[in-house]
């Protein structure tokens, strides 16, 4: 005969491997490393400037001079 055991125990061991394997799952789908997200800043960054620098004009212009 098998021995008895506490089904609670085993329903809550079962939720924690799920919850474990859906982690696992988000890390690998949504988690990056510090260096990667600050580098992918970087790269917006530069690109912002980039197309800043070459605009043809200034967004206080775009309406046409200022009286005054």
């Amino acid at each position: 005969m098998t021995t008895p055991i506490n089904l609670n125990k085993a329903r809550k061991a079962k939720e924690r491997a799920e919850a474990e394997q859906r982690a696992k799952e988000n890390r690998a789908r949504f988690g990056r490393t510090k260096a990667e997200k600050k580098l992918e800043a970087a790269k917006a960054e530069k690109q912002a400037k980039l197309t800043e620098g070459h605009r043809r004009e200034t967004p206080e212009s775009k309406h046409g001079p200022k009286d005054g």
